[in-house]
């Protein structure tokens, strides 16, 4: 008797979290569902609470081409090594100007123009990551030996819709290129959910990816956006150049640290996008309003609802 009874407020205990998780992911999904709908682009998203029973998601098994999200996974990969023993963030390399490359996104290379210089490895990875820096992924990649071994390295931690196969310089160089660096918001999603827990690199590596992602100056109008002042984002954005074609590939994934420090994970991937940059950064900022708003709706202090309606409805979105 005492077995069936235990075994009842068992089942009864597990039904009401599978009901409780459902509750709070039904209007998630809704909203999810009408932002990205009839939007002349293909669309991922995965948002995700700290409870993993808390999610909602659309396209979040299709393969989406990452941009410079990539170097999010470069840069766990380069403080891997860090953390084995095999690379010193304060080494120095010698660039030379051929390092360099003219016609992409280089703050070093606007730094350090037409001169050797000695820069460290941890300025190298910090433009990388904040700024998006090209030239200093590539010669990150260069230095632990390839998009492949970055591509082992995630493989490795048991995520195989993930593949990372050129660097920036081929995905410059062939325009077809930037398809073969690819991941699913779910993909991504776990990466930073494994990144947030701890679980992939030693403290000080961890303190140091973090900040640099917290402190990541690109493209303000997209996850960051509707965020309350103050609130830690913890993100990289990824973008490929419009052709009328193809469209344009605009993504951010990130983490939002809510005020009683829990975690949103958000990965928003958009490829073929024939829409303008402002109205495409208006479905991820429209995103990130309604995980704030889903997640926070019961904090005190906060005026999230009208602006999760907004968003919602993306009229009148402004970036800021």
């Amino acid at each position: 008797m005492k077995k069936l009874i235990a075994l009842s407020l068992s089942t009864l205990l597990a039904s009401f979290t599978l009901v409780t998780a459902s509750c709070l992911a039904s209007p998630l999904q809704e909203n999810i569902d009408a932002i990205v709908k009839d939007k002349q682009a293909e669309i991922g998203v995965v948002i995700e609470g700290f409870d993993t029973h808390q999610r909602a998601g659309f396209n979040e098994n299709t393969r989406f081409p990452m941009q410079s999200v990539f170097k999010f996974p470069v840069a766990l990969a380069v403080l891997d090594q860090v953390d084995k023993g095999k690379i010193n963030l304060d080494e120095t390399l010698l660039l030379k100007p051929s390092d360099l490359l003219p016609n992409t996104h280089s703050p070093l290379r606007e730094k350090y123009a037409d001169k050797n210089a000695a820069v460290s490895i941890r300025e190298i990875l910090q433009e990388t990551v904040v700024a998006s820096d090209n030239n200093g992924c590539d010669i990150l990649l260069r230095l632990i030996g390839g998009p492949q071994a970055v591509d082992r390295y995630v493989k490795s931690l048991g995520i195989s819709d993930m593949q990372i196969a050129v660097n920036e310089q081929e995905m410059h160089t062939a325009k077809d290129a930037q398809h073969k660096n690819w991941a699913t918001p779910a993909a991504t999603t776990r990466l930073l959910r494994l990144f947030h827990d701890g679980k992939l690199l030693k403290p000080d590596s961890q303190e140091f990816l973090w900040a640099a992602m917290r402190d990541s100056v690109t493209a303000p109008g997209r996850l960051r956006s509707p965020l309350p002042a103050g609130t830690h984002l913890i993100h990289k954005t990824g973008t490929s150049d419009y052709s009328p074609k193809d469209g344009s590939t605009v993504n951010d994934v990130g983490i939002i640290l809510l005020p009683d420090g829990n975690p949103v994970f958000v990965s928003v991937l958009i490829s073929g996008s024939k829409m303008s940059m402002m109205d495409t950064e208006k479905i991820i900022a429209s995103l990130s309003g309604v995980a704030w708003d889903h997640f926070s709706q019961e904090k005190p202090g906060l005026s999230i609802r009208k602006t999760g309606r907004q968003l919602r409805e993306l009229i009148g979105f402004e970036n800021r």
